[in-house]
């Protein structure tokens, strides 16, 4: 069974396709890279382990051989937002989540990828209280997920492998997700996994969870940087990935610090971050095996999607210069 992805997203994605060849107005000597992120909780901060080493100070070191001497940071909700931002040319790097990312470069928006900063990432399927108990009881129903984001396609893999055909896929960011089940006005709504388990705190139940029930679909975050970028600053690829190796081993050695910079940048309770950020989900390497599996299921399932129009080796995409 084939899901359609609401008009929505393509309304989206040809308003990506006509910005796709705008102009950066930043100097390309100015020694600032100018980077997107996703997020909720404070605005315009670097997040991940990266956000970790730069609030620590190491992370312009790393990329001092870059040319880099400044940083300026750009927080979005979701990811079809931030491929905005770099299709207009605002942006020259950005992390986010694996199904945009493959969207905007099946769209021809000219980037390359520098690595895999998360992977095995989770989601699930919240019902509103009193709702469906599982996926096959959402045939029919209305359900709410940030329409784009790797979150997205968790769930139209799941319903497509549950065989459920839903009434309606709303795009709602999280917020309005959670508001919406407060109220009992969406069936379900699609979180990931921290907004899942400070929903399951307040007494809703998740009735499907990709981790336990559809492994394969788990997400992956990725690192791509402009082609315009690239060209004038070829050492950011080799800078980039050393910064990132550094600051997964700065994490995973101070964890508690880490889960509490988390907790703070992400706008979650402590114990929510605890219970939901886990060591696997960081790479020690740029593109470890079990990201890039999981990075070409994603990329073939938005293929047969058709939101891919034409399949390609992810080596074409990885930067060159690129530790893969």
């Amino acid at each position: 069974m084939k899901l359609a992805f609401p008009r929505l997203l393509a309304a989206g994605l040809l308003v990506l396709a006509a910005t796709a060849c705008g102009t950066s107005d930043a100097d390309a000597g100015s020694g600032t890279l100018r980077i997107g992120v996703i997020g909720s909780g404070v605005g315009n901060k670097l997040n991940g382990a990266v956000g970790f080493l730069s609030e620590r100070g190491g992370l312009l070191p790393e990329l001092k051989a870059a040319g880099v001497t400044k940083i300026q940071v750009a927080t979005f909700p979701n990811g079809p937002d931030l491929n905005q931002a770099l299709a207009g040319g605002s942006l020259d790097l950005a992390t986010y989540g694996d199904t945009p990312a493959l969207v905007a470069r099946g769209k021809g928006l000219p980037t390359r990828l520098i690595g895999l900063s998360q992977i095995n990432l989770d989601a699930a399927v919240v019902a509103r209280k009193g709702g469906p108990t599982s996926l096959r009881e959402l045939a029919g129903k209305r359900i709410g997920v940030q329409v784009g984001s790797y979150i997205h396609r968790y769930l139209l893999a799941a319903l497509q492998q549950a065989g459920v055909k839903p009434a309606q896929i709303i795009h709602m960011y999280t917020p309005a997700i959670v508001a919406a089940l407060d109220k009992g006005s969406i069936d379900a709504g699609a979180l990931v996994s921290a907004d899942r388990y400070a929903e399951e705190q307040k007494g809703f139940k998740a009735i499907d969870v990709a981790s336990r029930d559809h492994p394969d679909v788990l997400g992956t975050s990725a690192t791509v940087v402009t082609q315009k970028y690239l060209d004038a600053h070829p050492a950011i690829v080799r800078a980039w990935q050393g910064a990132q190796v550094k600051a997964v081993r700065t994490a995973k050695a101070d964890w508690p610090a880490y889960t509490a910079f988390a907790a703070r940048v992400g706008g979650y309770r402590p114990e929510v971050t605890l219970k939901t950020t886990l060591p696997a989900q960081l790479p020690d390497e740029p593109f470890p095996a079990r990201g890039r599996t999981l990075l070409e299921g994603t990329k073939t399932f938005l293929v047969q999607q058709k939101l891919v129009a034409e399949d390609f080796p992810l080596d074409s995409w990885i930067a060159p210069g690129a530790k893969a």
